[in-house]
């Protein structure tokens, strides 16, 4: 009878801390309160906006092979409209740098600086778009956490000072424990848009850099002695 009784005893602990393991991340989640909502949203446009972009200027990065060869040896040979041809038919940022320097043949070089600076400028500016959105959110999902937590405890605060007797330490972790869920998400999606926003900011830069090298190449172009 002894053994039986310790076995049980030893079959309902392990079934305690089975049921204890069971709980999710979605359940931990759902102890947030609500708080995670506002969360939840921060991290879905992270995601949103960070694909979006990733895709654009993945997309704003490809220049056809022997582009820069093919507009070279157009405008060499005064076929002008030709070369504008070749760059209307290339969606691209460098594209339309060039075209518009094409466009300003004629004119002084030094105009023909300023308006493939000002296209340039559109295009980044395009390539930037929702970055800053992107930089806010890996700053404010944090505070958005520690917000969740700061609230979360003075709930358990209060639900301790309402208990008559001793306080259970179970009701006091608890409290605790739930209130810092919010922290861990802020800080999450805090960490997520941050590396995010770093590695769009580093892929727009070389972008950036492959216009300028192409700007300069076609300047240098103009110059050449004919």
């Amino acid at each position: 009878m002894l053994l039986l009784q310790i076995q049980t005893e030893l079959d309902t602990t392990s079934l305690d801390t089975s049921a204890a393991d069971a709980v999710t991340v979605w359940d931990l989640l759902l102890k947030g309160g609500f708080v995670m909502i506002p969360l939840l949203l921060l991290s879905v446009l992270a995601v949103y906006i960070f694909v979006e972009r990733v895709l654009t200027i993945k997309k704003a990065s490809r220049v056809p092979e022997q582009f820069t060869d093919k507009i070279k040896n157009l405008v060499a040979s005064g076929d002008i409209n030709s070369a504008r041809l070749v760059c209307s038919q290339t969606d691209t940022p460098i594209a339309r740098m060039i075209e518009k320097g094409i466009s300003r043949i004629g004119s002084p070089l030094k105009t023909i600086e300023a308006s493939i600076e000002n296209v340039g400028k559109i295009e980044l500016y395009r390539l930037e778009k929702n970055l800053n959105l992107l930089a806010t959110i890996s700053g404010a999902a944090p505070m958005i956490g520690f917000l969740g937590t700061v609230t979360g405890m003075i709930q358990a605060f209060i639900a301790i000072a309402q208990e008559e007797g001793n306080v259970s330490p179970r009701l006091l972790s608890t409290g605790i424990y739930e209130a810092m869920i919010t922290t861990a998400a802020g800080l999450a999606v805090g960490i997520i848009a941050y590396l995010g926003y770093n590695y769009l900011v580093s892929q727009v830069s070389k972008v950036v850099h492959k216009m300028e090298y192409t700007s300069v190449d076609f300047i240098d172009l103009l110059q050449e002695p004919r």
